[in-house]
């Protein structure tokens, strides 16, 4: 693992070292039977902590909408903000004979941000715990995930600790891992809930703040949304085909928002839109 310590983490430092911070919460919370290994509280100003976070820039991946930019991720009273925008922005690599989606749009009409850890923060097993509020609109698609740090996608691993997008038209919660296939472009276990469900719950629940939890083993992990169990994924059953095992090593965090694609139409949706994180934590067992 590399975690470079400043100020902003805030494990066991007081309040009041760093300056002023809006938060009261002076100290992360221990887990019992677990040590706090690595947080960002989120109680700085301004852009993430680049000791930790490193941007994406640009058109990236699944035919997405945004084009991701780090202005579009800032840090406030306690709060990292992830902020989609309609805003038109010119592709410095646009090309119109490409094939590739990323070259062939000459402008991006949307802007987000997506953030990770890579080599930064990278850690094997343990419990990951983050708060976070998403916005559940028509096009979003919000997403808590972590990477393996050896091979390409997806023989390095996917956890997706969450998801919200649209599965069937209709929207939904989902708690996934992927891993490579001899055959498919790759192998999942998923867990798809209805966001029906949840509203049937609680009809506030878009307007609150939720508690997302992945408990790592060698043996399995299992993802939480409030303490509810969503998906238990059993390890012994997600080999890649040449042996190797892509949850048996080190992953490192993403938080991004996405716009369109799986999330849905863009056409009715009021902007701007946020997906707030207060904090992010992950624990290893003592």
């Amino acid at each position: 693992m590399k975690i470079s310590v400043s100020c902003a983490l805030l494990l066991t430092l007081a309040m009041g070292s760093c300056g002023s911070l809006k938060k009261e919460r002076s100290i992360t919370p221990d887990l019992k039977g677990y040590t706090l290994l690595w947080a960002d509280e989120f109680n700085t100003e301004g852009i993430p902590n680049a000791d930790f976070w490193s941007p994406e820039t640009g058109f990236v991946r699944n035919n997405e909408m945004q084009w991701y930019q780090l202005e579009n991720a800032t840090v406030s009273e306690g709060s990292l903000v992830i902020e989609g925008r309609k805003e038109r922005l010119k592709n410095p690599s646009y090309d119109p004979a490409a094939n590739d989606w990323r070259k062939n749009r000459e402008f991006a009409e949307y802007t987000s941000a997506s953030i990770n850890t890579r080599g930064k923060v990278e850690f094997l097993y343990g419990v990951v715990e983050v708060r976070a509020k998403i916005d559940t609109a028509s096009g979003m698609w919000p997403a808590i995930w972590t990477l393996g740090v050896s091979k390409p996608w997806p023989a390095n691993g996917e956890i997706d600790i969450m998801e919200f997008y649209k599965v069937g038209g209709n929207p939904t919660i989902l708690a996934n891992a992927a891993w490579a296939h001899p055959e498919k472009r790759a192998a999942w276990d998923e867990a798809k809930i209805p966001f029906a469900e949840f509203l049937a719950k609680d009809p506030e629940w878009p307007s609150e703040f939720h508690i997302w939890k992945m408990d790592w083993t060698a043996n399995y992990i299992k993802i939480y949304l409030d303490g509810e169990l969503l998906n238990e994924v059993d390890l012994t059953q997600t080999t890649n085909p040449d042996g190797f095992n892509p949850f048996h090593q080190p992953h490192y965090l993403l938080l991004n928002l996405a716009l369109g694609s799986n999330g849905g139409s863009l056409e009715q949706t009021l902007f701007p839109k946020q997906y707030q994180v207060d904090y992010v934590r992950v624990y290893q067992k003592n």
